[in-house]
């Protein structure tokens, strides 16, 4: 009896541990099912950008820095919460603070939200999946921390879906400060392009064109974009070769 309760007791430490964990995971989860529940993610649109944009530019002409200040805190909950419309809120930081400072709040923004998520799934999920994992997940963990910032600049490729980039490197061990380092490196040419259509945009819209975030992505500037991430796994290809030959 006094066996089976000492182990009783040992155990509701670790249970109290696991759930402990897992409530930034839940939190989250929740702000996702409340965003789409109130319909929240209508503004993340191109015809919401449309139809507020006149205010937006005077809301920005007026108050500057606390515009520049709101907008990195709604793409910052934005791409935590992985609501679609990140190319939108790109385009809208271009129209609304021009491509140099559109981009850089974008980058900010963007890095800050994609370290949320990874540092919530690599405390809820990642640590206890790498403590379970079998020989091949380790392996493949190895590998991937070897060469993760090289990987990571996998970022410049726009065609990734953004929140998948976001959870991959906390399963697989990434450190922290390189998972920072590589985002923040990674989607600045991506942010660049998008921003530099927005401070374009309001002739667009006085012309009547018709214009979506996807006609952005033209095949000469994914081309450009794939040639860059190309360029990044260089390295790492050169030490396989490197190594084989060895």
């Amino acid at each position: 009896m006094g066996r089976c309760a000492a182990a009783s007791g040992a155990a509701r430490p670790e249970a109290r541990f696991s759930l402990a964990r897992l409530w930034p995971l839940a939190a989250l989860a929740l702000a996702i099912v409340a965003v789409f529940a109130l319909d929240l993610d209508r503004y993340l649109t191109f015809e919401a950008l449309r139809e507020h944009r006149q205010t937006l530019a005077a809301f920005v002409a007026a108050n500057l820095i606390l515009a520049a200040l709101t907008f990195v805190v709604v793409y910052t909950i934005a791409i935590a919460l992985s609501v679609p419309g990140g190319a939108v809120l790109t385009i809208a930081g271009g129209f609304m603070f021009g491509s140099i400072l559109g981009t850089a709040l974008v980058v900010v923004a963007a890095t800050l939200g994609a370290t949320l998520v990874f540092l919530i799934a690599k405390t809820a999920l990642g640590d206890p999946l790498r403590a379970k994992a079998g020989p091949f997940l380790k392996r493949m963990e190895a590998g991937f921390q070897e060469d993760a910032l090289n990987y990571l600049v996998l970022r410049l490729i726009p065609l990734f879906p953004f929140w998948i980039v976001n959870l991959v490197p906390a399963f697989l061990g990434v450190p922290l400060r390189t998972y920072v380092l590589a985002t923040l490196i990674g989607i600045i040419p991506g942010s660049f392009v998008f921003a530099s259509v927005g401070a374009g945009l309001g002739s667009v819209l006085d012309s009547g064109q018709e214009f979506s975030p996807s006609s952005v992505l033209t095949p000469q500037i994914v081309i450009a974009l794939v040639g860059l991430a190309a360029l990044a796994l260089l390295p790492v290809v050169y030490r396989k070769l490197k190594a084989r030959r060895s």
